[in-house]
């Protein structure tokens, strides 16, 4: 089991480097052909940050680890929340001050509730993926008219975010880094299929935990990183936008490619789960007042996810 184990490490480790410089890359040519900066932070930087979960949930599905890629889907959500948003909480309060990030939560919850139909019977088909392709449009199109409303302050805010590199430089790193994340992808999860195999651990559970964590690291990093510079709603905004994209683009990827039956185990534990994070981050986030996600309920996000895999563990054994 020493190779699979030394594929899983070396794919995660070139996966967070090679999301890295897709999202520098992508970031940087959609600012050279005129987006404006908001627009990028909700659609290019979430998409971007994604992309390890999309990639991985291709892979998984084309090589009959359907399991795996749905897993991985509602566990990258989970972990955003419970993990991501937690860490990032307790290192530095997030007040949510952006009128764009009050239109983005209720969108998640929404999209969110379209999940749990779409999963409620069980088998993830064409005409779910169908549904769920057709979420992300309705997102990428509010997102679109947020970013219109949006006020001159808030567009200047996250100006700084972006990258300034030449549009040659922006391609190459968006062409290298989408070519790295398809190839770590794929050792990634030949790894964590071999490990799961030989421990007679399910490839849900796999999906749900290690590849999870593995795949939501960028969003680790990019959350932390805003919220250390004081670009709280960046932070904030960052898991919002992706895991609007994990449920509306990665969990349709096994619909297209390899329709799955799923066990019932995901609809009431790991599909509950997401949901409830994802309800508390809306509590949070917009019936305080001030709006905010402090130290406190930081910790209780991480204590949350902590359960989470404390349930798992026991289920398993």
């Amino acid at each position: 089991m020493l190779y699979p184990i030394i594929a899983l490490i070396i794919g995660f480790i070139i996966l967070v480097w090679s999301a890295d410089r897709f999202v520098i890359g992508a970031a940087a040519s959609a600012k050279n052909f005129g987006m404006s900066p908001m627009l990028i932070g909700l659609t290019v930087v979430s998409f971007g940050t994604s992309a390890p979960e999309i990639l991985v949930s291709a892979m998984a599905a084309t090589t009959g680890a359907g399991g795996l890629a749905v897993g991985n889907a509602l566990g990258s959500n989970i972990a955003n929340i419970g993990l991501v948003l937690g860490i990032t909480a307790l290192i530095a309060p997030l007040p949510v001050k952006s009128k764009v990030l009050k239109q983005e939560v209720p969108l998640l919850l929404a999209i969110t509730l379209l999940a749990g139909g779409v999963l409620y019977d069980l088998y993830l088909g064409g005409f779910d993926a169908i549904l769920l392709l057709l979420s992300l449009i309705g997102c990428l199109f509010l997102f679109a008219r947020f970013q219109r409303s949006a006020s001159d302050d808030e567009i200047a805010d996250e100006e700084e975010e972006l990258p300034d590199l030449s549009t040659g430089k922006a391609i190459f790193w968006l062409l290298f880094g989408l070519t790295l994340l398809a190839g770590s992808s794929r050792l990634l999860v030949w790894g964590a299929t071999e490990i799961a195999s030989a421990m007679g651990i399910s490839e849900l559970i796999i999906g749900l935990t290690i590849v999870a964590i593995g795949t939501s690291l960028p969003e680790l990093a990019a959350s932390v990183a805003s919220a250390l510079k004081g670009h709280t709603d960046i932070a904030l905004g960052n898991i919002v936008g992706s895991n609007i994209f994990n449920i509306a683009a990665v969990m349709a990827v096994p619909g297209f490619l390899a329709p799955v039956t799923l066990e019932s185990v995901v609809l009431w534990r790991d599909y509950g789960v997401t949901f409830g994070l994802t309800a508390l981050l809306a509590i949070f986030a917009l019936l305080q007042r001030p709006p905010k996600i402090n130290r406190a309920e930081g910790g209780l996000l991480v204590i949350a996810y902590a359960a989470y895999l404390g349930l798992l563990y026991n289920m398993s054994v």
